[in-house]
């Protein structure tokens, strides 16, 4: 039951059910933290820079599920795809991802609705960047 601008519902948008930024930014921090640790997905990570790294990443989700338009108006648009074809994303890489980002979510201690919802958008992403099959 989507209303308004930023797909709000009766209940607010996710950004405003969880929390906001801070959440936001909590998920991204406590994901690095395991990818810093992953020898098969830390190499695709730009290591010095790691801070641009998590504020992209905190910003698109914060746009994407209601929050402010930041992310968009300092990158454009989010180009999932495109942004993420220059890396070998295979299926381990892609599932050492949704570990990693399993756990972070998990860290968070959301609603279980919330928590669903959140990651059925993560697995689908996850699975629409992978592309190398070999």
């Amino acid at each position: 039951m989507r209303v308004g601008e930023h797909g709000a519902s009766a209940t607010g948008s996710l950004y405003e059910r969880i929390g906001g930024a801070p959440t936001f930014d909590r998920l991204v921090r406590r994901f690095y933290e395991g990818v810093q640790q992953d020898e098969v997905i830390w190499p695709m990570y730009p290591a010095e820079d790691l801070e641009g790294a998590i504020w992209r990443l905190s910003a698109f989700l914060q746009q994407y599920w209601g929050g402010p338009g930041t992310y968009s108006e300092e990158r454009g648009h989010p180009r999932l795809r495109m942004r993420h074809n220059p890396f070998r994303i295979t299926s381990e890489a892609r599932e050492r991802w949704l570990h990693h980002m399993h756990e972070a979510v998990e860290s968070l201690g959301l609603a279980p609705l919330d928590e669903a919802e959140l990651w059925a958008y993560l697995d689908r992403a996850a699975h629409a960047m992978t592309n190398t099959f070999d």
